[in-house]
């Protein structure tokens, strides 16, 4: 069983952090984002930390302090430091160009496939065939990677499409003779 929920959660130089009851906000240089914990978790703010603890003993009480540890974590991380995810647009022809908060891409279709980047996230890209996404929100980072990856998915003959950087694409052998 995890025990991910015992460690306090630092807050580094230049975050403020408010507790009130249920409500716990946080704001940074990156902006301010704000999230509701269980009502079987309780959270305390004290010597530079965030403290969480369950209310009781029982199963749900024990997984939702883990959870509500690691959302707290993550928006202390976001508003501090950010969040980026990094994008390989693989094939020939793949590209990808930013106009103010459209992200237009090549994918082999017959038609560029423009993607509107919702408020929060920021795109740039070195290289046309690489782009990385910037937010300070977690959750909205991962949904905007995975409705771009959706446009092409890994293809497993020819390793073809919009890959995360890291990601494993499972390679199949083609047809024998």
């Amino acid at each position: 069983m995890s025990r991910v929920g015992k460690h306090p959660v630092q807050i580094p130089q230049g975050v403020n952090i408010t507790v009130a009851g249920q409500s716990v906000t946080v704001s940074g240089k990156l902006g301010s984002k704000s999230y509701e914990v269980h009502s079987l978790v309780s959270v305390k703010h004290e010597n530079g930390a965030v403290i969480v603890a369950p209310i009781n003993e029982s199963k749900s009480a024990r997984m939702q302090w883990g959870t509500a540890q690691r959302q707290i974590a993550s928006l202390v991380k976001g508003v501090s430091e950010g969040f980026t995810l990094n994008l390989d647009l693989v094939g020939v022809g793949y590209r990808a160009a930013i106009q103010g908060t459209v992200v237009n891409l090549q994918l082999g279709f017959s038609h560029d496939v423009p993607y509107q980047l919702p408020a929060g996230v920021t795109a740039k890209s070195d290289k046309p065939t690489a782009l990385t996404l910037i937010s300070h929100d977690k959750q909205l980072l991962g949904q905007v990677g995975s409705e771009i990856c959706s446009y092409r998915p890994a293809e497993p003959y020819k390793g073809k499409g919009v890959i995360p950087q890291g990601a494993f694409v499972l390679r199949k052998e083609g047809k024998k003779k």
